[in-house]
């Protein structure tokens, strides 16, 4: 569905204010117990540098603010992705179904990719991809809703899902270290299905695949978490304006042709907003009062007010959405006929190329098994056998023939 996000690095440290660790003593109280110094590395998704690190002495005692994870779930994520790439290779079967022109890397038997001038992403057909489950909105509005989601495991082609998997992987690793396979995994899928579900909404035509909807998920994430979780970073500004120039640059890619910006801003969005539901973190002082034995316990609440009232605000907002889109995509609501400058936040025309896909017109008979296509636009035929399976819809042949 798109660029994959890009990924950058930023070190975040946290540094407890004097007043926050500091106890004092009177005469006949017990030693003083040495202050700990509080620190995180790094906000999540962001690397982080140890090479300043001192080592753990009486005077100076490190600890890690919040459970680290193991990350498994994003990995299974990548094999899933692969495994269901190949699959998709092994039904295209292109050498069995070559209508035009010769497979890709035919060494590769049935695993050869279509023509580049068909599908320049080293991929399937269009035809493959549809049956395999690739978001086709007529085919949602007639009751096949469940490709919102199955269209996210999909990708085009070896660059497609090359691109995707390497930012899955460096964003999603960090992500589920910090926060575990629960939130990330939800956070992770449902922004992938509110990318599908803005994407329907707009783009009636063609078929979508792509996790790049997912993958801008986790980066509204990101930014949400830090706006959320304000109090435990000390240069958070710095780190907020990175992953905004970050997500910037990314959407701006999106407005070139043949890339899929809605489900980019869907995925953001939905993500934004999830994160403020799954990544809230205690405040700062509760930390260090928890963390702390020989501080007072004046401070009952784990979060801050405005916490709550993200939490609470983003969560109407989310659920809202959703429904008030479901409704509208299964109602056959086209969002561009209520939103005439909508279309250029996925594809801004200019003297290079065009937004608009071409209309293509053929003429088709059926002579027993076989089909005599003929594009009226160029007048070109040709006569084709129908096999019984896996044969390519009459659509995909006529966009061949009038190319």
């Amino acid at each position: 569905m798109g660029r994959d996000p890009s990924s950058a690095t930023l070190e975040v440290k946290i540094h407890p204010s004097r007043d926050d660790a500091a106890v004092h003593h009177g005469q006949g109280s017990s030693p003083p117990i040495p202050p700990r110094h509080i620190q995180r590395t790094s906000p999540a998704g962001f690397s982080s540098s140890s090479s300043n690190a001192s080592p753990r002495n009486r005077d100076d005692r490190e600890f890690s603010l919040f459970r680290r994870w193991i990350p498994w779930l994003v990995p299974c994520f990548v094999v899933a992705n692969v495994v269901l790439f190949i699959i998709t290779m092994y039904v295209n079967d292109c050498p069995k179904h070559l209508f035009r022109g010769s497979c890709v890397a035919s060494f590769l038997g049935r695993f050869s990719f279509q023509p580049l001038k068909e599908n320049p992403l080293l991929g399937p057909s269009s035809y493959t991809l549809e049956k395999m489950g690739a978001l086709v909105v007529d085919r949602v509005i007639h009751g096949e809703a469940w490709r919102l989601l199955s269209c996210m495991w999909l990708h085009g082609g070896v660059v497609h899902i090359l691109a995707n998997m390497l930012s899955l992987v460096f964003i999603g690793i960090r992500l589920e270290q910090e926060f575990g396979f629960v939130r990330i995994g939800f956070l992770y899928v449902i922004s992938g299905f509110g990318g599908s579900l803005l994407s329907a909404l707009f783009i009636q035509s063609g078929i979508s695949v792509g996790a790049s909807g997912a993958l801008f998920g986790l980066l509204g994430g990101m930014l949400s978490e830090i706006l959320m979780n304000w109090t435990i970073y000390a240069n958070k500004v710095a780190a907020l304006l990175t992953l905004i120039v970050i997500t910037l640059i990314n959407l701006a890619v999106g407005i070139l042709p043949y890339v899929d910006n809605f489900a980019h801003i869907g995925g953001f969005l939905s993500g934004f907003f999830l994160g403020f539901v799954f990544l809230i973190r205690p405040q700062f002082k509760w930390i260090v009062q928890r963390n702390s034995p020989s501080a007072p316990s004046s401070l009952k609440n784990r979060h801050k007010p405005y916490q709550y009232i993200l939490w609470i605000i983003s969560f109407l907002l989310l659920t809202s959405g959703y429904i008030i889109g479901l409704i509208f995509l299964l109602r056959g609501v086209n969002l561009n006929d209520h939103c005439s400058w909508c279309r250029y936040l996925s594809c801004v025309p200019t003297s290079l190329w065009r937004c608009d896909a071409k209309q293509v017109y053929c003429e088709t008979s059926q002579i027993g098994n076989r089909l005599n296509i003929t594009c009226l636009s160029n007048g070109r035929s040709e006569l084709v056998d129908m096999p019984n399976v896996g044969f390519p819809s009459p659509l995909e042949l006529c966009s061949q023939l009038c190319r």
